[in-house]
């Protein structure tokens, strides 16, 4: 088939991969002027791969696309030519003395979503989730001992959970080797797309194809009421930094996370503004995260803040992912916050759904 793809950002990517390894010729189009060009949001990321935290936020349907993802990313990054940094060590929840209750209700939404998915699936042995075992997904509590032994960097919190199972991407590297292992796919850079529908693209002139996927993000206005919610990270180099899985530190105001990249860069980031400005990060939030961050893991109080960054991440008024399949377009966008989580099991998804 002769397919366009609508957005070079993470869904795209995965797209035009898979699309190409199948034989289809594809066609990508985007406003960036290159590759490394950093608009979409699956740049703006820490690529925390944790189906179980984000039930915070979430519900069954994200849940089931997690655990699909988590399954699927090893599958996907051995297929590309590049290496590409992920890791499954399990993740951790943090809390200070004093924001037990924060750390506790969040906790108990965890479990009884967890509970609820789980009697979803006994009652439905078929879906997703069949096959399971929910109780190797549950928190796990740590004594000070056990922290020290899993992550000696970290001597800030009084309490901490882990969470088996959770990884990790080097998002900057997975979208760089998307792109290098897809020689064959046509990525027209700088080419905003104007209209599309069934069949047809108009990026300049109108061009025909098999089929359309339509994955702009916010870019997908006005056909869709998505907006933008700005997230803010920062990189921070600690060389000798002891840190091997993502922190969630639970409190009351925050849900502060740092996520290590080797060799020695730690991802620091958390914010979620109903804005859609994309200037540069705020002194309430530099101030804010990186005192999180540093009441987590003393160490930082000498790492060096390399970068910062500001995006926009596309959700729809639920906040909650829509995939739509009709013949001969596919939309895919409302990722929210789980894009690297769920990338992988919506493009899944979405392909099973193509009818030629």
């Amino acid at each position: 088939m002769k397919i366009a793809v609508a957005g070079a950002g993470l869904l795209g990517r995965l797209l035009a991969f898979q699309l190409s390894r199948s034989g289809h010729e594809v066609h990508v189009f985007d406003p960036a002027p290159h590759a490394d060009a950093r608009g979409a949001a699956g740049w703006t990321a820490a690529g925390m791969l944790s189906p179980v935290a984000e039930l915070e936020c979430a519900d069954d349907f994200v849940f089931r696309l997690g655990l699909r993802s988590v399954e699927l990313w090893p599958q996907l990054l051995g297929q590309l030519q590049v290496p590409v940094e992920c890791r499954f060590d399990g993740s951790l929840l943090l809390a200070h003395r004093g924001d037990e209750g924060a750390a506790r209700r969040v906790l108990d939404v965890l479990e009884t979503k967890l509970a609820s998915a789980g009697g979803s699936e006994a009652k439905n042995p078929g879906d997703a989730l069949a096959g399971v075992r929910f109780a190797d997904h549950q928190p796990t509590k740590l004594t000070a001992e056990r922290l020290g032994e899993l992550e000696p960097s970290v001597r800030g919190p009084a309490h901490a959970w882990l969470l088996p199972n959770e990884g990790r991407i080097h998002t900057v590297q997975a979208m760089q080797a998307l792109v290098a292992s897809a020689p064959q796919v046509q990525w027209h850079w700088d080419r905003t797309v104007d209209a599309l529908g069934p069949g047809e693209l108009r990026s300049g002139g109108t061009r025909r194809f098999d089929w359309v996927f339509d994955v702009r993000g916010t870019g997908a206005r006005p056909e869709l009421p998505v907006r933008g919610v700005r997230g803010e990270i920062f990189w921070l180099r600690a060389p000798g930094l002891q840190l091997t899985r993502p922190l969630r530190l639970l409190h009351p105001r925050h849900r502060v996370y740092l996520v290590p990249r080797a060799p020695d860069l730690v991802v620091v980031g958390a914010s979620e503004i109903e804005s859609e400005d994309r200037s540069p990060v705020s002194l309430r939030s530099t101030v804010e995260l990186l005192a999180a961050a540093h009441s987590v893991v003393p160490e930082l109080a000498e790492a060096r803040i390399v970068h910062s960054e500001t995006n926009l991440r596309p959700a729809l008024p639920d906040n909650l992912p829509r995939l739509d399949t009709q013949r001969g377009i596919t939309r895919i966008n409302g990722l929210f916050r789980h894009g690297w989580l769920i990338a992988p099991a919506l493009v899944e998804r979405a392909l099973q759904e193509m009818k030629p």
